[in-house]
């Protein structure tokens, strides 16, 4: 593998704000090591300005840039279980379409990808307001692979935007797929059963665009049918046991219908740093 063989895969759609998905798209193509390939999928019909912000790219970089288009929106994980199928590396990098990578990101996981046996190399986030101007918090997530695989019982071990990964081992491990909210997380469970191995830089190598916002859409009606299916699923596939389901399921669910004020206190106090 040289230096710069690896993709990039990113999903977008049309609620997407343009402006953010340029920064995400420059921070991608300014990076000391550039990818020689960048997948992007466009779930559903997209707005008229986010077209001419994937079309500028396009004529900067036809050569890189791939584009897959759907006439529907299908979700985010129907969308990167065919992205990746589409990628034509082996080392490929998720990006999330409104964050924003520092330049030394792809450089960095590459030099872990070469040092060691891994399948998933992710980071640290620091997540701003919408202008990415006020630092709000840090999401850190355990280094190694045993602290990785004792943490996936409870919380997510990975920030997903910040992942980059080999593309067999997510394709043996059933590729993405549709668990709405907690796509990622159940690849990692499934990888986990698979006995790849994890690891997480400590540091920051993505700005991520949260806020308010973001701790809201964690919760509510909405998202209590979306954590039982998940719960249900890691205990399917015997990640968890029963009393370690029914725990998840009372800790999951309080936090789905408390206050959107006392959700944020939670995410920034105790689940953040």
């Amino acid at each position: 593998m040289s230096k710069n063989e690896f993709s990039v895969l990113i999903s977008v759609y049309n609620k997407e704000n343009p402006k953010y998905l340029d920064e995400s798209l420059n921070s991608v193509f300014n990076q000391t090591i550039p990818p020689n390939e960048v997948v992007l999928v466009e779930d559903g019909e997209l707005t008229n300005e986010l077209d001419l912000v994937i079309n500028t790219f396009y004529r900067k970089h036809p050569e890189i840039l791939k584009i897959i288009k759907y006439k529907e929106n299908r979700g985010l994980g129907k969308a990167l279980h065919d992205g990746l199928l589409e990628c034509s590396n082996e080392i490929v990098f998720r990006m999330d379409s409104d964050d924003i990578a520092i330049p030394e990101r792809f450089e960095k996981q590459l030099q872990i990808f070469m040092e060691m046996d891994v399948d998933v190399v992710g980071s640290n986030i620091t997540e701003y307001d919408e202008t990415m101007q006020n630092e709000i918090c840090l999401r850190v997530v355990p280094e190694n692979d045993n602290d990785i695989k004792k943490m996936v019982k409870k919380r997510n071990p990975m920030n997903h935007m910040t992942v980059a990964y080999k593309k067999k081992a997510v394709l043996n491990a059933g590729n993405y797929q549709d668990m709405k909210y907690f796509e990622d997380y159940y690849l990692w469970a499934r990888m986990i059963k698979n006995n790849c191995q994890f690891y997480n830089i400590q540091s920051t190598l993505v700005k991520v665009r949260g806020g308010n916002d973001m701790i809201k859409r964690r919760g509510g009606k909405k998202y209590i049918k979306p954590v039982i299916n998940f719960q249900k699923a890691l205990y399917e596939i015997k990640l968890i046991n029963k009393i370690e389901l029914i725990i998840n399921l009372i800790e999951r669910l309080f936090i789905s219908i408390i206050p959107s004020s006392i959700r944020t206190v939670i995410y920034k106090k105790i689940l953040r740093k």
